[in-house]
């Protein structure tokens, strides 16, 4: 990817003790077993000319439970906004660099000496990439790898800095094999001059590898065989492994499995494994197959909820997930296919695309589990469909709307009040008016004219305009004055379609 809201009473206190009760098992979940208790990061990639500075970036990952960021870089600008934050960050010594740094220490010392003394410790590097998805970079880099990594590593340690882990992140089509997932291994002219110095380097130092994953891109080269449902962590029947017997309930953790497989069969079985990417586009090419909103808000919001409530991988229960989304914006100046401009959680304005929590405080905010689509699962994750990068957890309706059960496969748009009064009524009013929006029943007297506030009569309108476009990519937008989520939305006794 980058481097480049009497009955209604009744209703609420329903509403707060199913809260309490969800947070409770949550917590009492995460208490039971460290196994449960993943991390969720995002990756900040700045490739656009719109961006917020880093200052008021750095807010909005603090005011979204936001504790970890990966950049492309040592901008100094970034590292400076994140000093005193408490937001750790991996940081990168970027490809171009990568031969420069494998042939001379004396130039590690100096980029350690000029890009992460001046920071650390007060703003938190935990971690520097080396390079970035190196093995398909066209450049023929994958040499200077490993001295490059041993060399910032030695230089860290001349100046006794003991905390950074040193790693790299690679590109899943840096397996051979990666279906089924016991029978993962990596390229064979990989193995011998790259991987097993590199693993062996990351045991020795007790660091982890870092891969790229990307259901998404298997999906969209193998949509008929791969279920839609399998790709986005929803309910299906699963995969089973003919080998290990293990019945796999998403590809993201069967290709997860494929890569410990492949490191497991260079005995290397010690070493623990980061997502250091993955994600999925709100808007893609025709040619794109699965790009949308709606696809992203659920593969996002499942992920986030399997890594902070689940255990493990099949093949690792006991090793917690550490994901890096991708990405916290959508980036204008990216090349490449519409999907590579649109694979932010939030615009540059910084506004959500869709609603993700990224807490388990946040996931306690939501009634109950939401239900998921009904495919069959019958997809393998073959490896060739794997590409080179990489139950929906959505917020109550905003401001008074209570949040029922949802329906398998079904998403509505709701209005994020947060945009302000006048944003809401220029939005509600195109909605009604050219956008074709069927706002009778928010009229006077009629069935959902109350409760009579501005944000629910948007919503009721966002909503309307939103499925009359078949719930298109884009059209529960409105300037960011909304957003989709996947539970049916409800303000007093209106009930929002769910079709037209």
């Amino acid at each position: 990817m980058q481097p480049s809201s009497s009955t209604h009473h009744l209703q609420k206190m329903a509403y707060s003790y199913n809260t309490l009760l969800t947070f409770l098992l949550l917590l009492c979940a995460a208490a039971s077993s460290t196994a449960a208790t993943g991390t969720i990061g995002v990756n900040y990639g700045r490739i656009a000319d719109n961006l917020p500075d880093p200052t008021k970036v750095v807010q909005l990952l603090k005011s979204n439970d936001i504790g970890r960021v990966k950049i492309f870089d040592t901008d100094s600008s970034v590292l400076k906004a994140l000093s005193g934050s408490k937001i750790a960050v991996t940081v990168c010594l970027p490809n171009e660099q990568l031969k420069s740094a494998a042939a001379d220490q004396a130039f590690t010392d100096n980029w350690v000496k000029s890009n992460i003394l001046p920071y650390h410790p007060s703003t938190i590097i935990e971690a520097i990439a080396i390079g970035n998805e190196v093995f398909v970079d066209p450049n023929n880099l994958s040499d200077f790898l490993v001295p490059a990594m041993q060399n910032v590593y030695a230089s860290l340690a001349k100046n006794n800095v003991k905390s950074i882990n040193v790693s790299s992140p690679i590109a899943l089509s840096a397996l051979a094999t990666s279906y089924p997932s016991s029978s993962g291994s990596f390229k064979p002219d990989l193995v011998e001059p790259v991987m097993k110095p590199m693993l062996s380097f990351l045991r020795k130092t007790g660091s982890y590898l870092m891969v790229n994953v990307y259901p998404f891109f298997a999906y969209e080269a193998n949509s008929d065989t791969i279920s839609l449902d399998y790709a986005l962590l929803r309910e299906n029947n699963g995969v089973p492994d003919p080998k290990s017997g293990i019945v796999y309930k998403s590809l993201l953790e069967a290709q997860i499995d494929a890569v410990y497989a492949a490191m497991n069969a260079l005995k290397f079985n010690d070493v623990k494994l980061v997502v250091s990417e993955t994600g999925w586009p709100s808007k893609g090419d025709s040619n794109e197959i699965g790009a949308g909103e709606e696809n992203a808000a659920q593969y996002n919001g499942n992920l986030v909820r399997r890594v902070l409530t689940g255990g493990g991988s099949p093949m690792r229960p006991d090793d917690p997930l550490v994901v890096y989304l991708f990405a916290l914006f959508n980036e204008n100046s990216k090349s490449g296919p519409t999907s590579e401009r649109n694979y932010g959680l939030f615009y540059p304005n910084q506004q959500k695309v869709y609603n993700v929590p990224f807490s388990v405080e946040a996931l306690a905010d939501l009634p109950s589990a939401v239900s998921n689509g009904t495919g069959n699962g019958t997809g393998n994750g073959n490896g060739n469909g794997n590409g080179t990068k990489a139950e929906v957890a959505v917020a109550p309706s905003p401001s008074g709307g209570d949040v029922t059960e949802s329906s398998v496969g079904q998403t509505w748009c709701v209005a994020n009040g947060k945009v302000g009064q006048k944003k809401l009524q220029d939005a509600l009013d195109y909605a009604c008016g050219e956008g074709g929006a069927d706002c009778r029943p928010i009229q006077s007297g009629d069935t959902c004219y109350n409760p009579d506030t501005l944000e629910a009569h948007a919503s009721y309108a966002f909503n309307s305009y939103y499925q009359k476009q078949a719930r298109a990519s884009g059209s529960c937008d409105f300037g960011g004055a909304a957003y989709v989520v996947s539970q049916t939305p409800r303000y007093g006794s209106c009930k929002f379609p769910t079709g037209y």
